[in-house]
């Protein structure tokens, strides 16, 4: 006689490939794609965008070191809104719903991105420009770390088992394919618009075009979740908990400190990749404006295609063995690309060359992350876990700047970041390697999380 189908066989659960809701699986893949990309070309946007277009917002008259800080509290400002967006956001996930909260900051930062195409420049309001574009970005940051706090954990709640690796670096890989598309659009205005000067087209306007395309992209995607995403099954999302947060700080304080290693590794190696690269590519190889970004673009590219099969990669030999061999991958490839790049000096090509390592070998992190983090918290508090977890480490990374001036007077400006790459990839091995295997975690049991083996 036959036995019942069990939680993890097709028949019975919602969202395996074989099952009655492979429609749904599919719009929430989707549509976690989609949010991750949307995501992700918000948060680069003044990265790329604003690099060319500075004196828009700041005085002609600031020194070189000011000029920087500024821009890099630009992007801090919104790596710090993130984890503040994960808890207030990951509590409503997990205790209203995972696509009413997704709706409410998918809005949210759609609403900001337009108001920061709006903004006046120095010349019109003075240091409030840069002032207000900060404040902006902040709050941005807030419904940023929302969204994926909630769309990430709907997405893999629905996905079967054995394709959750893939999965995951479908929707993770488009977070560098985000950079590059920017990188492509700023490159076409570039090439199309003049950008020497204050009052030069890119400077005054043209840098805005991008920032409405990411406005529009979020009401696309507010859209594509209202009317096709559907809440997970009260069985993949757990038992409601009144207070989510508390309950992941109480309970599963290793997970999150484990999570917490992992992730300032990746975070910081993403910021040496996508924040500082681009300023000594500038500033010490003395590439134009238009080599930069095509060296970013390319370099983005290449890390978007590696997510993939570094997914397929953890799917077949554990998530924990990835992380281990990822982290010295990087300590290897990925800093030692970076310093042979930035110690040849040797110009465009070397840097298109190098490039593709610099992308494989430093933000490799995120190909198989989504699956990590949902599969590494219990279903009650998967998006509050899932959130934190992946936000709360943003911070002490997103002060880059302050640790590579320590550097000065021991090593050059531009083979510091080498040495924050390699300790980034050290965290990332010890964090893989205190936490357990996670690859065959069942989504709908709430009871335990995985023991280290």
């Amino acid at each position: 006689m036959s036995t019942p189908p069990t939680a993890a066989e097709p028949a019975a659960r919602p969202g395996t490939p074989h099952g009655p809701d492979i429609a749904k699986v599919r719009a929430a893949v989707r549509g976690g794609t989609l949010a991750y990309f949307v995501d992700q070309f918000d948060i680069y946007l003044p990265i790329v965008v604003l690099a060319p277009a500075t004196a828009y917002f700041q005085a002609a008259n600031l020194s070189a070191s000011t000029t920087a800080l500024l821009a890099s509290l630009v992007f801090a400002s919104t790596l710090i809104g993130r984890p503040l967006g994960a808890v207030i956001f990951g509590h409503f996930a997990d205790t209203v719903g995972r696509k009413r909260t997704t709706l409410v900051a998918v809005g949210g930062f759609g609403a900001i991105t337009l108001l920061t195409a709006c903004l006046p420049g120095h010349e019109t309001i003075g240091m409030w420009s840069v002032g207000i574009l900060i404040a902006l970005r902040f709050v941005d940051g807030i419904f940023l770390g929302g969204e994926y706090t909630t769309a990430v954990p709907l997405a893999m709640e629905w996905s079967p088992k054995h394709k959750r690796g893939l999965y995951a670096s479908i929707i993770t890989s488009t977070s560098p394919a985000a950079y590059a598309v920017i990188a492509a659009i700023t490159l076409l205005m570039l090439q199309l618009l003049p950008s020497a000067g204050l009052h030069s087209a890119y400077v005054q306007w043209g840098w805005r075009v991008p920032f409405l395309v990411g406005a529009l992209l979020a009401a696309v995607l507010f859209r594509y979740y209202l009317k096709q995403v559907h809440e997970p099954p009260t069985e993949l999302t757990g038992e409601k908990h009144k207070l989510p947060l508390v309950r992941l700080l109480v309970k599963y304080p290793r997970a999150l400190g484990q999570v917490f290693v992992l992730m300032t590794g990746t975070w910081l190696a993403t910021n040496m990749e996508a924040a500082v690269t681009p300023a000594q590519l500038k500033a010490h190889l003395e590439l134009s404006s238009k080599q930069v970004t095509l060296t970013m673009l390319v370099i983005n590219a290449a890390a978007a295609l590696s997510y993939p099969l570094f997914g397929m990669l953890s799917q077949r030999i554990g998530r924990r063995r990835f992380y281990i061999g990822y982290g010295f991958s990087m300590v290897v490839l990925g800093a030692g690309s970076y310093t042979l790049l930035m110690a040849s000096n040797g110009g465009f090509g070397a840097a298109l060359g190098f490039g593709v390592l610099i992308g494989v070998f430093t933000v490799g992190t995120f190909g198989p992350i989504a699956a990590y983090l949902t599969e590494r918290f219990p279903a009650s508090i998967r998006s509050t876990g899932y959130g934190v977890g992946y936000s709360l480490a943003l911070i002490a990374p997103a002060f880059y700047q302050f640790y590579l001036q320590q550097f000065d007077g021991f090593m050059p400006a531009h083979l510091a970041p080498g040495v924050l790459i390699v300790l980034a990839g050290l965290l990332i091995s010890l964090g893989g390697f205190l936490g357990p295997e996670t690859k065959d975690v069942d989504m709908a049991d709430d009871s335990t999380i995985p023991k280290l083996s």
